[in-house]
């Protein structure tokens, strides 16, 4: 049991290995910025809201801090600067948080009648870090608004909520041979935009017994097939299944926790992708399907991991870039990037089951998350799951939903019953 006595002390820490990129390139129209919401079966109450931020945030010293500017990389330091204030939502989603705005805290929390979002600067923690910290959010907001909780759960931190902030890309790094990753140009969806500053978002709803059903059926995880059926869905909504000198490239965060033992609430991630080149007319689609799955197997093994991170740390640890001064670095870590971000279409990112305790379960109806995009990428992919429920999301900066509707007539076709919900930007 933790118990709620709060500790206050300034400290600076340097960012992980991931996040050093994201103050480099983020910018208003390349935010860098994720939301994960939950939605409660009642609205939510402003003041408790508010309270409950102000009573969890000093426990999470990923979150409570403010990004300075070092002479070689950025760092991160205790914000002593205020409380971060609790609005209502007024905007799309993922919008660009700027560095000294809100009390310089590199995450926004807003509400929108029973929906609280929190939404989180990419630098700070990956999905799995802002997930412990939005269910003790929504914990703590729950007790102070139905006291019975507080008598039956204490006001406490639930015990498997980790406050770990070790850089486990450091703590797991292997020297390994030189590497060098080739790519290839590939696939990007352009098409007419939406309106500058509005983000398209088209949510599913569907039964994860219906897809687990489906997916053993095919000798499939959920996640090979939600990700195969992505595919060929840009294959055909958006190629038009005619081939293609460019392959279609599909990136898929790996949560690398379970691999290395780790508990870190900071970023602790690595990047598999699944490529598919059209080189004829006419695929199947159970045979793209099995081709992505096939190229996710091959890549998702400890031992691809391990040279993941061997390859990234090292240049995080190379004594020419390190001494190197920041204003000097950024210009190339950007064009770096972009470079890089020619050799990916899109990304899907499944965060998995959402454990709620049995105590909350009847307050929490379902949970969401949504990607910002980036360079080359457009419309961009989630996927969780709570209870018996698996939210698929689509964001988008395009007009077009050819390659949404693909995606979920193949899910009709193959038996899945899908929810449709939209934030009003598609009208037809």
């Amino acid at each position: 049991m933790k118990s709620r006595v709060q500790k206050k002390e300034t400290r600076w820490e340097k960012l992980d290995n991931t996040a050093n990129l994201f103050p480099v390139i983020a910018n208003e129209t390349m935010t860098n910025v994720y939301r994960i919401a939950v939605i409660l079966s009642e609205n939510i109450e402003p003041e408790c809201l508010q309270e409950a931020l102000e009573q969890v945030l000093p426990w999470f010293n990923t979150m409570n801090v403010r990004m300075r500017t070092g002479m070689f990389w950025y760092y991160f330091e205790t914000n002593v600067k205020g409380k971060p204030v609790v609005r209502e939502e007024e905007d799309f989603p993922c919008r660009y948080i700027e560095q000294h705005r809100n009390k310089s805290y590199l995450f926004r929390v807003t509400y929108y009648k029973n929906r609280i979002n929190l939404e989180v600067f990419h630098a700070l923690a990956d999905g799995m870090g802002a997930v412990n910290f939005l269910r003790e959010l929504t914990y703590q907001y729950l007790r102070i608004c139905y006291p019975q909780l507080s008598g039956e759960m204490g006001d406490r931190l639930c015990d498997d909520t980790s406050l770990d902030t070790e850089d486990s890309y450091l703590k797991n790094y292997k020297k390994a041979g030189k590497k060098t990753y080739k790519s290839v140009p590939a696939v990007h969806m352009k098409g007419e935009r939406l309106v500058r500053g509005e983000l398209g978002i088209i949510h599913g709803y569907m039964s994860v017994k219906q897809l687990k059903e489906k997916s053993k059926e095919l000798g499939m995880s959920i996640n090979e097939y939600l990700s195969g059926i992505f595919v060929y869905s840009i294959y055909k909504g958006y190629l038009h299944e005619n081939t293609s000198k460019k392959p279609i490239v599909l990136c898929v965060p790996v949560n690398l926790r379970p691999f290395f033992g780790s508990m870190t609430t900071r970023n602790f991630f690595a990047m598999a992708s699944a490529s598919f080149l059209p080189e004829r007319e006419k695929y199947e689609r159970l045979e793209v399907m099995k081709l992505v799955q096939a190229e996710l197997k091959r890549q998702i093994t400890q031992e691809n991991l391990e040279k993941m991170i061997a390859y990234n740390v090292s240049n995080q640890k190379n004594y020419a870039l390190r001494v190197v001064p920041l204003f000097l670095k950024k210009p190339a870590i950007k064009l770096v990037y972009l470079m890089s971000a020619k050799a990916t279409t899109t990304t899907i990112t499944n965060m998995g089951q959402m454990m709620v305790d049995e105590a909350y379960r009847p307050y929490i109806k379902r949970f969401q998350i949504i990607l910002s995009p980036s360079a080359g990428q457009n419309t961009k992919a989630t996927v969780c799951s709570y209870g018996d429920e698996l939210t698929f999301t689509f964001s988008s900066l395009l007009k077009d939903t050819s390659v949404q509707k693909v995606f979920f007539r193949s899910l009709a076709e193959d038996g899945i019953d899908v929810e449709i919900e939209t934030n009003g930007v598609y009208y037809d």
